[in-house]
């Protein structure tokens, strides 16, 4: 009974940004500043380069095809999942921090952001062609969100400032069940992780350097102490039941011989 009566309880910490008052219209909070993440090998580049002559545009972006093991849209909707082992067009960045371009050859991109990898792509391919437009973006900035949310799952993100709140915003947000205060963070961090927690009730969460997201980062949301309850009750209801059951054949089976 005490179990029943926990689980049924309303939990207390559901509204997000508790500390904002609810009586002011205008309320300012500095946010931390974004950095461009940086590219690292086994991110998958797009590079295209337009030029004046349409043959030479096919021939430079004639990308490599690579396969990408995950549980999300290659396109970056990260809401339409595809199988397994899909095939999507982007230059693999290898062990050692290069991609292989089309008549640029190997360029050196471990560690550089995107822009700075268009820029010397673009003065690459200005010494073969008048004024090329280049862009460069990252084709798997996967973020995976585990837990108590309505669609746990692996996201790629259409660009790359993306927030935590946009990628608890992709996974449908947070469940009732779902602990606010103490959202789990995994980075990697070269060859250690890095473990933050965040508590999406306070409004300081936008100050933390950790706010904004990088390609591979995990977000895991804890359920919270009713969920926990809920799950034993039901645990020892099925007892119940069973106990019941078997002390009523035991009973039957008695009077039967009887």
């Amino acid at each position: 009974m005490s179990l029943y009566f926990t689980s049924c309880s309303s939990p207390k910490n559901i509204a997000y940004f508790k500390d904002i008052p609810d009586s002011v219209k205008k309320t300012a909070i500095d946010q931390a500043a974004f950095t461009t993440p940086p590219i690292q090998p086994d991110d998958i580049l797009q590079v295209s380069i337009q030029t004046l002559d349409p043959s030479a545009t096919a021939l430079l972006n004639q990308q490599n095809t690579a396969t990408w093991p995950i549980d999300g849209n290659p396109l970056g909707a990260g809401n339409s999942p595809s199988s397994p082992g899909s095939s999507i067009s982007g230059y693999l960045v290898d062990k050692d921090g290069y991609v292989v371009l089309p008549l640029i050859g190997k360029v050196f991109v471990k560690g550089k952001t995107t822009d700075m990898v268009r820029d010397e792509v673009r003065a690459k391919a200005a010494e073969y062609y008048k004024d090329p437009v280049v862009n460069v973006r990252f084709v798997n900035f996967k973020i995976t969100v585990l837990g108590e949310v309505t669609k746990p799952s692996s996201y790629v993100m259409p660009n790359e400032k993306v927030t935590l709140l946009d990628a608890l915003g992709m996974a449908g947000d947070l469940t009732i069940y779902g602990r606010r205060e103490n959202i789990l963070l995994i980075r990697d961090a070269g060859a250690k992780k890095e473990f933050i927690r965040f508590n999406i009730n306070d409004s300081k969460m936008f100050t933390s350097p950790y706010f904004y997201l990088r390609q591979g980062d995990v977000i895991y949301v804890e359920p919270n102490k009713t969920k926990v309850a809920s799950t034993d009750v039901a645990k020892t209801r099925n007892f119940t039941i069973a106990v019941s059951l078997l002390s009523l054949l035991v009973v039957l089976a008695t009077r039967i011989k009887l």
